[in-house]
């Protein structure tokens, strides 16, 4: 039987590589084989009847990442703080600090809007946001080819395999390239990193240690999809929080999830980017809330709560004086000492417009 690989199937199927990829990895191609890490198909194989979901039951998009200070758990606690007239009188939508995107998919998921804005000073993660909303297929394709060789591997086998991507995922980093890799990439190191984390060193380089996941996902090719659609037409940028300022108006919902600030000295994280966010910088925040609360827009503010560990401190409370700021119900995760883990509180502090007049 003579054989095409999938470049060729997919001109003459009129399609990507990816699809072509995913196609096979369904069995939807029949008497298709993997060898050497791609698919070989047989020259005379029908395509595949399109299997894309229909509108109505395209799955909602939801994060694509891991990510310390995620907000699924809280999100019902967020939800129920959404301002009313969001996708009528409130049409757009900002969050200059995307991070894993839970509040940013719920509110896409729930209400139109007539723009959305979305920003964050992590290249590597803005990069992947904007390759999953324009060359989807490519990252999934990447991420099915990485999948394919990592799953059935050995202890030793995936740690080496790790050490490898996370090397390549550094040097592709400094280097121009399409993107598409580098993007896969940090998908994969996310997946199947130590809790998630994105840490790096005094030269920007990745350096989070593999975790010990036994089945991790590293390709969720229907939700990559699903956020690839939710992410059309939104602006994305890799800007300080700052920049978003030209975006917002009197129309608009800002949801602001910063770096949180530490409650103690042995839980601080500093290095999500090679940039400092200590009490000066969530001071210059706060007053960025104010000014940008002061021109109408509807702010909505996460944060850590010194008084779990200093009942004492006060820097929030004087920080947001003029807003509403309620202690909510959280649980910490990302702790070395299982000690350390469990219920605390955290922060929502809603912007007060008419304190702020």
């Amino acid at each position: 039987m003579d054989y095409i690989d999938e470049t060729q199937a997919a001109a003459e199927w009129k399609t990507t590589r990816g699809q072509v990829a995913q196609w096979c990895s369904k069995g939807l191609v029949a008497q298709a084989e993997f060898a050497e890490g791609a698919w070989k198909i047989p020259a005379e194989a029908a395509k595949p009847q399109d299997d894309a979901q229909s509108p109505r039951t395209q799955p909602v998009a939801k994060p694509f990442l891991k990510w310390a200070g995620g907000k699924t758990q809280i999100l019902d606690q967020i939800r129920a703080r959404y301002p009313d007239g969001l996708g009528t009188s409130l049409n757009r939508y900002a969050e200059p600090f995307v991070g894993s995107g839970a509040v940013l998919f719920d509110v896409l998921s729930r209400y139109e809007l007539s723009e959305v804005y979305i920003g964050d000073v992590n290249r590597e993660l803005i990069n992947c946001y904007t390759l999953i909303r324009d060359r989807v297929d490519e990252v999934v394709s990447h991420l099915q080819a990485m999948e394919r060789v990592y799953l059935p591997g050995g202890e030793q086998f995936r740690k080496d395999f790790y050490e490898k991507a996370r090397k390549k995922f550094n040097c592709l980093k400094s280097m121009p390239s399409d993107g598409t890799e580098l993007a896969a990439l940090f998908i994969y190191l996310n997946h199947t990193c130590f809790n998630g984390l994105y840490r790096v060193n005094s030269y920007g380089n990745f350096n989070v240690p593999m975790g010990s996941y036994k089945n991790p996902t590293i390709c969720d090719d229907r939700n990559l999809r699903a956020v690839s659609q939710a992410l059309a037409g939104v602006t994305i940028s890799c800007v300080e929080y700052g920049q978003s300022r030209s975006f917002i108006n009197p129309n608009t919902f800002v949801y602001i999830d910063p770096p949180y600030r530490p409650l103690s000295s042995t839980s601080r994280f500093t290095s999500y980017a090679q940039c400092v966010f200590g009490d000066h910088q969530q001071a210059e925040l706060a007053r960025f809330v104010d000014a940008i609360v002061d021109d109408g827009a509807y702010v909505l503010v996460s944060n850590s709560d010194p008084k779990n560990t200093d009942p004492s401190d006060d820097f929030f409370d004087d920080l947001y004086v003029n807003h509403a700021i309620e202690r909510i119900k959280a649980v910490r995760v990302i702790n070395s000492v299982a000690s350390g883990r469990g219920a605390i509180t955290e922060l929502l502090i809603v912007g007060n417009r008419k304190a702020s007049s």
